[in-house]
């Protein structure tokens, strides 16, 4: 089986160190689910919470991916339920007067909260505060909600297009549904801000009033990968308080085109060698056309998954199942993603930091990184 693996998480870059925790709203499936990344206060010995939160998400992995939940569940349970996230389980929030920042994060198909830490992670210790949602419109590779009586579980497993139904309708539907949960995100931080009681549903867990001073919302961007990106895009269309939206190799097929006039502020799309096509791209262009400060930029030796967590798993194994590695080292990728979303929210958030010394990349100038998509290169 090649043995256990292990997550090799490069550490955070940025000036401060992270914590995360797992915050749940209400007890119904119209609730939020988000893992809350923040600049902590380091503890000597802090719990590292895992990665792959629960055995769940490991069937719905295997459901997701088309194998048998039989071998497959068990297999990846073995193989990366013990792997372990490079961050302080619930360490104390550092407050900040000046208030961070905010950044919702939406996932791509078949994926959960903990898949993105790496980069989540990374734009936490830059001085974020980021809420990786996990999405309950099925989209997710499985997910829950605490229901009120004697806080039971309600799973959401992955849902597949159903028979005879045409997947732009279904995915369109879920599309909308992820945008709206982004929209309420940020409205439950202002409520937070507002000093409204928000009680996280879940078992000893974390306090959100903690935040109530230290974070910006005139400073807030909505960020995702793949499904997660094109999320991101609608999200700018339906809550006026996202200022900009950074795409990860966004899936542009489930946006109806009668929306893309609609979309009223800047995206970067920071696309990966490998996934593209002429029609995503040209959606792309249609933005970019309209609006100066949207920008497309394409990481060169990178594939989708190169975006995720999985790019980091160390093991033969994992890396077939997940088809998870380019030929670029994935950290290097991911130093270039944050640090082209970077310098795009100095510019769009008014964020006084040194970011601007990465504006090159948003002009796809840099070593491993190309200006467009890389198909532009064979129509030259």
């Amino acid at each position: 089986m090649g043995g256990e693996q292990s997550l090799a998480l490069p550490p955070e870059k940025g000036p401060h160190r992270v914590g995360c925790a797992d915050v749940m709203v209400g007890h119904t499936q119209q609730g939020l689910f988000f893992r809350l990344f923040y600049p902590c206060v380091p503890r000597d010995g802090a719990e590292r919470p895992l990665w792959i939160p629960r055995y769940e998400y490991c069937s719905g992995l295997a459901d997701f991916s088309g194998h048998s939940r039989r071998w497959c569940a068990p297999l990846l349970s073995v193989a990366i339920g013990s792997c372990r996230v490079p961050l302080s389980w619930k360490a104390p929030f550092k407050p900040c007067s000046s208030g961070y920042p905010v950044i919702i994060f939406s996932h791509g198909l078949g994926a959960f909260r903990t898949v993105y830490s790496s980069i989540c992670m990374q734009m936490a210790s830059w001085g974020f505060v980021v809420a990786a949602l996990e999405h309950r419109d099925s989209s997710a590779a499985m997910t829950y909600f605490c229901t009120a009586e004697a806080v039971r579980e309600q799973w959401i497993p992955h849902q597949q297009v159903p028979q005879g139904q045409k997947e732009f309708y279904f995915r369109n539907n879920q599309v909308h549904h992820r945008a709206n949960e982004c929209a309420r995100v940020l409205q439950l931080f202002r409520d937070i801000s507002r000093g409204n009681s928000i009680p996280n549903v879940l078992p000893q867990g974390f306090d959100l009033s903690v935040l109530k001073d230290s974070i910006d919302l005139a400073k807030a961007a909505v960020m995702g990968h793949s499904f997660g990106g094109v999320t991101a895009v609608l999200a700018l269309v339906k809550e006026s308080g996202f200022r900009c939206a950074v795409a990860l190799d966004a899936w542009m097929f489930p946006l109806e085109n009668v929306l893309y006039p609609e979309v009223p502020k800047p995206v970067l799309f920071i696309n990966t060698e490998k996934f593209q096509t002429p029609e995503s791209v040209a959606k792309m262009k249609r933005l970019s056309s309209r609006n100066s400060q949207t920008k497309i930029i394409t990481i060169l030796g990178s594939v989708h998954q190169s975006q995720t967590d999985f790019a980091f798993l160390t093991g033969k194994l994992i890396n077939r199942v997940f088809n998870a590695r380019g030929t670029l080292d994935p950290s290097k990728c991911l130093d270039i993603t944050s640090q082209a979303a970077l310098a795009f929210l100095q510019r769009h958030l008014d964020v006084r930091e040194e970011f601007a010394r990465w504006d090159r990349l948003l002009e796809g100038i840099g070593d491993s990184v190309i200006p467009e998509a890389p198909f532009c290169l064979s129509n030259l």
